[in-house]
């Protein structure tokens, strides 16, 4: 070959790499967003350089077993049931959430949202449900002849809804794998790369079906949550997260009924003491033989809403509205905007562990209260704050950030000692 020659064939050997080059420079980057993106709401929840903005589900730092790896979100193994959970510090309520992943041979891991923290709480997956993530083919042989269930297998809503596997688009281990939830408003649905694999509508009477007749029986708080931090989980198999990003949807407001004037159908007795319907159409609450603390509890949780509703004490009278709390039996975990006998402070606000009282009424508003008659209470109950009114008038109006931190269910009380009946009516709600 001549030297001309050589020199043009180098020329265009060069060319030709600076130009790869340039093609591989132009693809997309992981653990970044796009103008578009940026443009459309999404944020990314790994900045594929530091564990930022992550921490141990329950606690207020990062102790592992979780690492960066190449541009990864990296599991190490060493979790288990018990331990090995990390958690955004951040809450979510409505989103649609994206991330790849991959997988160690015969590998399980999974990625939970919803997720409520509280010390009576171990485990996160208590309360969250999970979108399963593991090696469907091998994890039989990996796991001493253990055969998964249907239910346990990967694009799952775990323990729950199953997808048609025939259908099911699933990359092998140790290759990258796209999985999306979109959370909108009680609708969801899982893909798994780019195709459905489970769609479903959260708190229905199927969902409550599934939930209360299979593995989630014993965990009466389990999917309940319409806001929480989204958990990752080292399930004691090495596991890699990278491009995970979120676009938050907006929340929709619903009106409805809580009480339907008939039967108690949508709540939950806790406890011996007495709830009915009378003949008049009104819910009655009333101490039983026990003389026990009682609570009477919404299937589903509410967060943000505005309630009203109407009360008659007819005997005592030491009663309460319950909101965003949870009960154990008769164990109450929230905050009660009470209703007592005149001078009780009725329309004020009580913790039940804690703190006690937050805020009591003015002595001047206790007239406000009619004993023997019908009273009409609203609560309105956004983020941090919240603000109670009684038959027209303002009785609190209060900032706090550990309730605006709570969730769970509005639930009615009879107070213990005996001898309370109280009637409720007209109670309804308008989420926010």
């Amino acid at each position: 070959m001549s030297y001309s020659k050589m020199k043009k064939t180098l020329f265009w050997l060069g060319a030709a790499a600076v130009a790869g080059l340039a093609i591989v420079s132009c693809g997309p980057k992981n653990n970044a967003l796009t103008s578009a993106e940026k443009a459309e709401g999404w944020q990314l929840l790994f900045d594929g350089k530091t564990l930022d903005g992550w921490r141990d589900y329950n606690g207020d730092t990062l102790s592992g077993p979780w690492t960066v790896e190449n541009g990864t979100i990296a599991a190490t193994g060493k979790g288990d049931d018990a331990n090995g959970y990390i958690v955004t510090d951040k809450s979510f309520e409505n989103f649609d959430l994206k991330w790849e992943w991959k997988i160690s041979k015969g590998g399980n891991s999974g990625m939970l949202y919803h997720v409520v923290e509280r010390p009576d709480f171990k485990v996160p997956y208590v309360t969250g449900p999970e979108y399963q993530l593991i090696d469907d083919e091998n994890f039989t042989e990996m796991n001493d002849g253990y055969v998964l269930e249907p239910w346990q297998r990967c694009g799952v809503d775990y323990a729950m809804y199953v997808p048609d596997f025939e259908t099911r688009d699933l990359k092998p281990a140790g290759e990258w794998n796209q999985s999306e939830i979109i959370f909108d408003n009680g609708h969801v649905t899982y893909l798994l790369n780019g195709k459905v694999t489970v769609e479903f509508d959260a708190w229905t009477a199927d969902w409550f079906a599934r939930k209360n007749s299979g593995k989630w029986a014993d965990a009466p708080e389990y999917g309940l949550a319409r806001r929480g931090v989204i958990c990752l989980q080292d399930h004691g198999y090495p596991a890699w997260f990278r491009n995970v990003k979120i676009k938050e949807l907006p929340t929709k407001s619903v009106e409805e009924d809580l009480f339907n004037g008939k039967d108690l159908t949508g709540w939950i007795n806790y406890g011996t003491e007495l709830w009915y319907v009378d003949e008049d159409g009104y819910l009655v609450c009333e101490s039983g033989p026990d003389k026990g603390y009682g609570y009477f509890g919404t299937e589903k949780y509410y967060n943000n809403f505005d309630l009203s509703l109407e009360f008659k004490q007819e005997a005592n009278g030491n009663s309460g509205v319950f909101i965003r709390s949870t009960v154990q039996g008769t164990t109450v975990r929230g905050w009660q905007v009470e209703v007592a006998p005149k001078n009780c402070d009725t329309g004020g606000i009580y913790e039940s562990y804690g703190r006690g009282w937050l805020i009591q009424i003015p002595d001047e508003k206790e007239n406000i209260l009619k004993e023997g008659e019908w009273n009409q209470m609203r609560i309105l109950c956004e983020g941090n704050r919240v603000q109670t009114w009684l038959n027209g008038e303002q009785m609190v109006d209060i900032e706090d950030e550990k309730i605006g931190a709570g969730n769970g269910r509005i639930a009615l009380q009879i107070h213990d000692g005996g001898g309370i009946k109280v009637r409720w009516r007209n109670l309804h709600i308008k989420t926010l």
